[in-house]
């Protein structure tokens, strides 16, 4: 595979890919054991429940994969200089470090879609972005219940693969105008003004899912077409979009806030408030432009 891509210093995009491989589908068949209340396997713990003194399924799925992942990271490639920013570690961290560093750096969520893994559902995932300069060039999402690994590179392509390593390509809607267009919205996070916008934006049908991952590879297959995140009292983090942001770039989608500007990561908190865009691209402006419409006439103070 011929492909000019920038890469870490001592770093080959096949071995890259291939250690990627096997810590993604280690960490589904954890998360896969603890949804379903099975003892995990790679001798992490099995799952207490809250009674028994533990933290429950989620907490134990969590660092599981988090352990896995940071250390298989670590392992697999020792001489890399890269740092590694995680949901679940990054309270230990030194935030300084983490928002200065311009360098290399993984951005990574072990659980996407916390509430849907909880209930059962197959709408739940991993996130890994690898991001320079803080921007998100390499993003990846592991849905496994659907035993799917997505890959994007800004510049060069998206994908996905399963467990016998046969690939897909992306397949976006050939849906254009905006009430032809399927959202993809989360069941379990809206706010009244979301709910005022989505309205106004009269889009042809909505699909609810858990985890940003799930709904960006859910336009990556053309199943929908816009994801639109907006800030309540609490905003998404830059684990929660890195990855889905890469990897929708990468297969010539658009991510971005409702004005078109980027989005920017490792600022204060990791937050990314305002109202944020992710779509196949076709009508992206268009998209755009609605929402901003309905911000200058209904709710002129809010910043997006």
């Amino acid at each position: 595979m011929s492909i000019d891509l920038v890469l870490p210093k001592d770093v080959e995009l096949e071995n890259l890919l291939d250690g990627l491989r096997q810590l993604c589908w280690a960490s589904a068949d954890v998360l896969k054991a603890y949804a379903r209340g099975e003892d995990p396997p790679y001798g992490y713990p099995k799952c207490l429940t809250v009674e028994e003194g533990g933290d429950g399924p989620v907490s134990a799925a969590d660092m599981a994969v988090n352990n896995l992942l940071i250390s298989g990271l670590k392992k697999k490639f020792p001489s890399v200089d890269w740092n590694i920013l995680s949901e679940e570690t990054v309270k230990d961290q030194k935030k300084e470090n983490l928002q200065i560093n311009d360098g290399w750096q993984w951005i990574i969520d072990p659980l996407d879609g916390t509430k849907d893994f909880l209930q059962g559902s197959q709408n739940y995932a991993v996130h890994l972005a690898l991001a320079l300069k803080k921007k998100p060039i390499l993003g990846i999402v592991l849905i496994p219940e659907r035993d799917e690994l997505w890959f994007g590179f800004l510049g060069f392509g998206a994908w996905y693969e399963n467990r016998d390593g046969i690939k897909k390509s992306v397949s976006f809607s050939d849906r254009n105008e905006i009430f032809q267009l399927i959202l993809v919205s989360s069941k379990n996070h809206k706010n009244a003004l979301l709910s005022n916008l989505l309205r106004a934006m009269e889009f042809g049908k909505t699909k609810n899912i858990g985890s940003v991952g799930c709904k960006v590879a859910s336009i990556l297959r053309g199943e929908a077409d816009v994801y639109i995140s907006l800030s309540g009292k609490t905003s998404p983090k830059d684990w929660d979009m890195a990855a889905p942001h890469a990897l929708i770039e990468a297969a010539g989608g658009m991510f971005s806030h409702a004005d078109g500007k980027n989005l920017i990561y490792q600022e204060t908190n990791y937050s990314q408030s305002g109202c944020l865009i992710a779509s196949h691209g076709k009508s992206h402006q268009k998209i755009c432009q609605k929402a901003m419409d309905f911000f200058s006439l209904e709710e002129p103070k809010y910043f997006v």
